[in-house]
């Protein structure tokens, strides 16, 4: 293989680049850092490393050069228009988002969708390859790419690959849906480490691996046989570390007196509301925001609370508008914020300050300063950093955070109050809980919330990932004739008193 340009020790390769193109009024390009979960997360991971990232650059054609952003070397993979619309707004997001989400909304599935996903996959596979160095650490980002490590192991198998994932991983009853299960476990157990947010994810991907595969599991980990004529076993771990975020920068960010003044000009520019609710969520059906705007419209039915006492700031960030049922999802979301605000808004204060845009960190680290109540409702998330955000701004300690049980976050945020966002009657309760709570209780809820933020913070995560990574095991296992026949008795037993104790389970509910 002939390798174009500079090769890193370690490279990060996920669906973006973490910057995107940003066009001023002549026309002129500038790369800005991109919005979103991972970028934000992996900032601060990234920052001082000599790595290089592996992307698409967010626009449709031949891919840009390769360029350098501080110590960060980025690669971007080209995409044309026809695998824009198949690879990424049809297989990865209107197929996988869709099933990895309890299927809130129905999935599609195409046969040239998955096409255009296997041979995207395999381009960057193949880009990967050209820009790590010999024995390399390779780390795979998230479910657009679930083909390139096994993609990427069989074009270089000196390097070490590790894989993530952002959102869930469903349950083996609707993972089982997907014509093309096989491929994308297998795909996945290319890698030689795999990491969940939360630990029935995790359990999730094994269950997988065992029922519709016939692999065999233990703990953590499945061996498998991987396909071709190759007899080497390989033995993978599966392993839950929840993501999180850069509570020191963040903190700090928070903290400064431009942050804190911007907080006040907020607040005023709301018209000095005695409780500031807010949202910030990208314009995504898994989000709950219809169930968050319609638990706030009774309340204000109801009268529990009026403007301009009480008002509600939804910051809906624009996502994958080109997809059907996001574009349905903003009109309906649109739609309703009208009829709410000409029913219930007072002159001059709005019930609901809707803002559809994307926001620099310093213009959110200030929403989270000036918001009384945070919502954060979504129906299914896998994590959701911005609760985790919320609490790091919170210097003062104040605020409160109302989170719904359906989050990664809720398995470490357990001080918040809890809801479950499919119940409108019991999100309102929670609500008025959140407001009407005294304030030494948001304090000591807060000063929890904080520490297990700051305890966990990303780049613990980032070390506890790589760390388990680096002591994932190479060498595959060579096998006997002697060896291959007790294995395979081994696994038979393995399987049976697998599935008995699945049955077992299901009949307690567990």
């Amino acid at each position: 293989m002939t390798v174009a340009g500079p090769t890193f020790d370690l490279v990060v390769a996920a669906n973006g680049l973490p910057v995107e193109r940003v066009l001023d009024a002549s026309g002129e390009g500038t790369w800005e850092p991109s919005p979103g979960g991972l970028v934000s997360a992996m900032e601060s991971v990234m920052e001082g490393r000599k790595a290089a990232w592996v992307g698409w650059a967010g626009e449709s054609g031949r891919a840009p050069e390769p360029f350098h952003q501080g110590d960060l070397y980025l690669r971007p993979v080209g995409l044309t228009s026809a695998e824009i619309a198949e690879y990424y707004e049809g297989f990865s997001n209107d197929t996988l988002w869709p099933i990895y989400h309890d299927v809130i909304v129905p999935a599609s599935f195409h046969r040239n969708w998955w096409n255009t996903y296997r041979t995207v996959n395999h381009r960057f596979a193949q880009v990967i390859a050209e820009v790590a160095a010999p024995g390399a650490t390779v780390w795979v980002h998230d479910y657009q790419l679930q083909l390139v490590p096994a993609m990427l192991r069989a074009i270089r198998p000196d390097l070490r690959i590790g894989w993530f994932n952002h959102i869930p991983f469903p349950p083996v009853e609707l993972f089982a849906q997907l014509p093309w299960r096989r491929a994308l476990v297998e795909g996945v157990l290319g890698a030689d480490f795999l990491g969940f947010q939360r630990t029935a994810d995790a359990a999730n991907f094994l269950r997988v691996c065992r029922r519709l595969l016939g692999m065999s599991t233990k703990g953590d980990t499945v061996t498998f046989t991987p396909p071709g004529d190759d007899p080497a076993r390989r033995t993978v771990r599966a392993s839950a570390l929840p993501i999180s975020v850069d509570f020191q920068g963040l903190s700090a960010l928070a903290a400064t007196p431009a942050v804190i003044a911007r907080a006040a000009e907020i607040r005023a520019s709301l018209g000095a509301p005695e409780i500031l609710l807010l949202g910030v969520d990208r314009l995504d059906y898994t989000k709950g925001i219809r169930q968050r705007l319609k638990a706030y419209e009774e309340l204000l039915r109801d009268k529990a609370i009026a403007p301009p006492e009480v008002t509600l700031m939804q910051v809906a960030l624009p996502n994958r508008e080109r997809v059907d049922a996001y574009r349905f999802l903003r009109e309906e979301v649109e739609r309703t914020v009208g009829r709410i605000n000409g029913e219930y808004s007072v002159l001059g204060s709005p019930a609901i300050h809707y803002l559809h845009r994307s926001y620099p960190r310093e213009e959110m680290a200030a929403m989270f300063v000036a918001a009384d109540i945070m919502l954060v409702t979504p129906l299914r998330d896998g994590m959701n950093l911005v609760a985790k955000e919320y609490v790091t701004c919170r210097n003062d300690l104040g605020g409160a955070l109302v989170l719904s049980e359906f989050t990664g976050a809720w398995h470490e945020l357990h001080q918040a109050f809890i809801c479950n966002p499919h119940d409108i009657e019991g999100v309102k309760l929670t609500i008025m809980r959140a407001i009407n709570a005294p304030e030494d209780e948001r304090r000591r809820r807060m000063k929890a919330m904080r520490k297990r933020v700051a305890d966990n913070d990303v780049q613990r995560w980032s070390s506890l990932y790589l760390d388990s990574l680096a002591s994932a095991p190479l060498k595959p296992h060579r096998r006997s004739r002697v060896s291959d026949k007790e294995l395979r008795e081994a696994e038979r037993a393995n399987r049976a008193n697998l599935r008995a104790s699945d049955r077992a389970a299901e009949r307690i509910g567990g």
